[in-house]
């Protein structure tokens, strides 16, 4: 509760905070090289209903994320620090990512469908049905260094109307790869509860994807053979707060959104065997993540009705 008091006064006064952050954590040894004694979480925007789906955009230097309830694609510039609606309708979308020629590839919870916006501005829809049913809505996407899109499909946007279309679930809850060559759509993995974020490691020999259904959440890594997720194991618990995106660095620790109140919102970063080896506390459940900025050192996070930004010194993963 002190902690819970400290983080409302430092949000609400709007003055400066002495370095060393304490609102970043070090758990372990590890995270001393990433944390930097002298950069501050920054709330970098807010007045949202619940973003989503951060994808910074280097070559125009600005993020772009998702507004759920609202129904709009946003665009934050980093040079200006205005805020923009990029598109609205826009499907309820969700996560997002750019595939490897630069295009944006959307989860769009109301549409349930998988889109790619080309470089003109026309969309161009991906996956919307897998055996002639209909998809139950894409919720994160990751793109693979071969040009595949792997997705999770586990029906947010149908489960009321608040973040899409209450309609009934027709489809288990997967994780889909989808193929931009052949235009094939495959079971990537369907032995997970709610398959939510996801995110390859640096070598992409391993998928990380969070599992997030109505009783105990984990997130799980896989093995990647012949366009397959296998061998699916544990790969932390972190319950009684549970991950939603999340990302990995090039030194393979993975990033996650987290939610579970005090000392718990923000982000919680593991190490490749599973170790929690830091906190980044926000006063908002935090939904998504992505790493940007000119060198991939400044983490975005996108948290209920607040983006955030921290540079740190670590380098995010292309694809994510």
């Amino acid at each position: 509760m002190q902690q819970d008091s400290r983080q409302a006064a430092r949000w609400d006064s709007g003055a400066p905070i002495r370095y060393p952050d304490p609102d970043v954590l070090v758990l372990d040894p590890r995270f001393e090289a990433i944390k930097l004694g002298h950069a501050a979480i920054e709330r970098i925007a807010t007045g949202f209903r619940f973003t989503e789906g951060p994808i910074y955009y280097g070559d125009g230097r600005y993020l772009l994320f998702s507004d759920i309830p609202n129904d709009a694609l946003l665009r934050w510039d980093e040079i200006t620090g205005a805020v923009a609606t990029l598109r609205q309708p826009a499907g309820y979308p969700d996560g997002n990512t750019r595939d490897r020629q630069g295009r944006l590839v959307t989860c769009e919870l109301g549409t349930r469908r998988l889109t790619r916006t080309e470089h003109d501005g026309t969309v161009t829809v991906l996956a919307e049905a897998f055996g002639g049913t209909r998809l139950t809505g894409p919720n994160d996407v990751v793109v693979k260094s071969d040009g595949t899109i792997w997705f999770s499909d586990n029906g947010a946007g149908i489960r009321g109307n608040y973040l899409g279309d209450k309609a009934p679930q027709e489809l288990p809850f997967r994780v889909y790869r989808y193929d931009p060559a052949s235009g094939g759509l495959s079971i990537a993995i369907d032995d997970m509860a709610r398959p939510n974020g996801l995110c390859f490691s640096p070598d992409e020999r391993r998928l990380y994807v969070v599992d997030t259904p109505g009783g105990p959440r984990i997130t799980r890594v896989y093995d990647i053979e012949d366009g397959r997720a296998v061998n699916g194991r544990l790969f932390f618990d972190d319950q009684p707060g549970w991950a939603d995106g999340i990302r990995c660095d090039t030194e393979g620790n993975v990033w996650a959104g987290m939610t579970g109140g005090p000392g718990r919102d923000g982000v919680a970063v593991f190490a490749p065997d599973g170790t929690l080896i830091g906190r980044i506390l926000l006063p908002e459940r935090c939904a998504n993540l992505c790493f940007g900025g000119r060198k991939r050192n400044r983490l975005f996070m996108t948290a209920s009705q607040s983006v955030y930004a921290l540079y740190v010194e670590a380098q995010g993963c292309p694809g994510g």
